[in-house]
């Protein structure tokens, strides 16, 4: 909301101005006889009239007319400041109120209707509507002009092309009168009269006659290989044996027939046998017959075809006498016709050419415009920034980034913070939830720092000591019948504050009236030994091995009204020594002496010492960093120790309190609470 707040006062105010253009359909001109074809403009029609608006040589016109470029350097500018000398200073500046221009304008259709809507933001809202309005009367007068020049191209390349038509109309006509003349073929009264459907039907006559004439003169060199022995009768065309009648064709069936008799009879009997005889005779006379028709085929196709070419003749005299070609021969006759179809071809391309710039000319005087403005811009409000939509947005963002920042800090969050959470995760009881204690607390009155094992001693109705006795509450609850005695505390990793934890709960029981012992059971990082500077006194290790007694290893410490067993000398097996015989026999005894017996161990990740431990004592406690220890990590320790329902429950150690309200409230001790406190 701030940074929105600032932008808002740093923006300057724009406005929009709009006007409307309507595009009309093309009207159809005087001379116009066909129909316009108008069927609605199309998305490419209105995407070319978008490029017109927004073209440098139609914005050119309202930044020349408006004066929207910065003016060029005067000469006395120029003189006095050789610097702002620039020959382009003048194309530069309108080049660059054009860029401007285009970046402040937006045109875009209005719905469905043929409408272009042509919008200016401008910082002046008074000037916005004059831009605007200047932008639509640029594209109005762009449209009458473009028509113009089109129409005036048109013309012009139309009467260059009636110049050119002409000539080359003059020329045919000049070669067909030179040829008619140098044949004497002027045209007379009847063969003018003829029209062109006749001229095609003695056209299609002449055509079928030399077609006819054609296929004639083949049957007759045909029929004369076969006169002349060069082709036999097998190869007789159809056309042939209908001319015939059927007759050729019984004749060689008859032939087929006796030549098939000859050769069975031959196959039996020689050729004196009177039936061969018979049968060559039958087959000589066939043969006779067969010559006959084909001689008298010969002399019949002879006649057809000399029939044809008379037709023929007569044909082509008819076309000479209806062409005027009189006795041309065939080629010129050829030639006469190509120069006259150029001629005619030529003379309709001009008559065509000629009403067409008739009516171009036409059009461009009565064709009504195009485009018109039907809406005229005008001054509006402001249209950016949007104030209240820009707030209203600010107030969505930073509220949707505050939130998910929270639950992404949540999500990220590997560690347990709420006794739900505990309880969900590891089905075990949240036995108590200690406070975090911060340096300025642990010192006391005259200046001196106050060990935190002691805090109870000094300060026995602090949150933080309340907490330790609910932690001693909640192991006591965990079997009421037969309250634990040997308590056992670890954690899943270094540094959670369990040596600390189980100094503070055998105070607090030793302040309570309870008879307690202290065992520093991590033999491998001994630091309750080191706390009470014990290092050099025999402990757990000695007694383990048999070099010591119980009675000899045990040190009391007055000031906190308890009794501590250090760990000893260094041991190379401190596993072992933990699942020995000795150590479940001094356990068994301490149990019977004391009220609480608290033993201190390794964390359950690094070493497997508190998993043994875990199997001696009454209960465990586990001690788990509040917002830290990883819940995996927590997971996979407590499965490990928790045999036979041995662990109590958790203890969350360091919790900061105000952090914690959000998760807990009262379960973290909050301010409503304090006058029950005393630090």
């Amino acid at each position: 909301m701030i940074i929105s707040v600032v932008q808002l006062a740093r923006t300057t105010p724009l406005y929009t101005a709009t006007t409307e253009v309507l595009l009309e359909a093309p009207a159809k001109a005087p001379t116009d006889t066909g129909s316009t074809g108008y069927n609605g403009f199309g998305f490419s029609f209105f995407a070319n009239q978008l490029a017109v608006i927004r073209s440098d040589s139609l914005l050119r016109r309202v930044v020349v007319k408006e004066r929207l470029a910065t003016p060029p350097p005067t000469a006395t500018e120029q003189s006095t400041d050789p610097s702002k000398e620039s020959p382009t200073s003048a194309d530069d500046s309108i080049i660059g109120a054009i860029n401007g221009l285009r970046g402040a304008l937006a045109v875009s259709r209005s719905g469905l209707a043929d409408v272009l809507s042509i919008s200016i933001t401008w910082t002046d809202p008074a000037r916005a509507a004059v831009l605007a309005n200047a932008v639509a009367n640029a594209y109005v007068v762009n449209q009458l002009d473009e028509r113009f020049e089109s129409a005036k191209l048109a013309s012009g390349w139309l009467s260059d092309r009636l110049v050119e038509l002409r000539h080359q109309l003059s020329d045919s006509e000049e070669a067909v009168t030179k040829f008619r003349n140098e044949h004497g073929l002027a045209r007379s009264g009847p063969t003018i009269a003829l029209n062109d459907q006749q001229l095609n039907d003695l056209n299609s006559k002449l055509v079928a006659a030399r077609t006819d004439v054609a296929e004639k003169k083949t049957l007759v060199n045909f029929l004369a290989d076969v006169v002349g022995g060069k082709k036999s009768l097998d190869s007789l065309p159809d056309s042939l044996q209908s001319a015939a009648g059927g007759v050729m064709a019984a004749l060689r069936g008859k032939l087929v027939d006796a030549s098939q008799r000859e050769a069975d009879l031959l196959a039996r009997y020689n050729r004196s046998y009177p039936a061969v005889v018979n049968a060559e005779a039958e087959k000589r006379d066939i043969e006779r017959s067969i010559a006959a028709e084909t001689q008298r085929m010969v002399v019949a196709i002879n006649n057809e075809y000399t029939l044809a070419k008379a037709r023929l003749a007569a044909i082509e005299q008819a076309m000479r006498e209806a062409t005027g070609q009189g006795e041309l021969s065939y080629d010129d006759s050829v030639h006469l016709r190509e120069l006259e179809r150029t001629a005619a071809v030529n003379k309709s391309l001009f008559e065509d050419v000629l009403q067409k710039a008739k009516i171009t000319d036409e059009q461009s005087t009565f064709r009504p415009r195009e485009a018109r403005v039907i809406m005229p811009a005008q001054a509006g409000g402001q249209t950016f920034p949007n104030t209240r939509k820009t707030l209203l947005m600010a107030l969505f963002i930073g509220l949707g980034l505050g939130v998910g920042g929270a639950f992404a800090m949540e999500k990220l969050n590997a560690g347990f913070t709420t006794p739900r959470q505990v309880e969900d995760a590891l089905g075990v009881p949240v036995l108590a939830s200690v406070p975090r204690m911060d340096g300025s607390k642990l010192v006391s009155n005259d200046g001196t720092v106050i060990p935190l094992a002691y805090y109870h001693v000094h300060h026995p109705l602090s949150p933080f000591s309340e907490a330790v006795r609910t932690l001693r509450s909640g192991i006591h609850m965990s079997d009421v019948d037969q309250p634990p005695k040997v308590i056992h505390v670890t954690s899943s990793r270094p540094g959670e504050g369990k040596t600390t934890l189980a100094m503070s709960l055998a105070v607090s029981a030793a302040f309570s009236g309870s008879k307690v012992i202290l065992v520093d059971a991590d033999l491998r990082h001994p630091s309750i030994t080191r706390f009470f500077k014990l290092e050099r006194e025999k402990g757990l290790v000695d007694l383990l091995v048999g070099v010591a007694a119980p009675q000899a290893v045990m040190r009391l410490q007055k000031d906190l009204k308890l009794m501590v067993i250090a760990a000893g000398s260094k041991s190379l097996n401190p596993t072992d020594l933990l699942g020995s015989e000795r150590m479940k026999a001094l356990l068994s005894d301490l149990r019977e002496t004391f009220d609480y017996v608290v033993l201190d161990t390794p964390p359950v990740g690094p070493v497997v010492d508190p998993v043994i431990v875990a199997n001696l004592a009454d209960r465990t406690i586990f001690v788990v960093q509040w917002a830290s220890t990883p819940r995996e990590s927590v997971e996979t320790s407590i499965q490990q120790v928790s045999s036979h329902k041995r662990v109590a429950g958790v203890v969350l150690n360091c919790v900061n309190q105000d952090r914690a309200r959000k998760y807990g409230g009262e379960l973290y001790y909050g301010k409503r609470y304090e006058k029950y406190y005393s630090e």
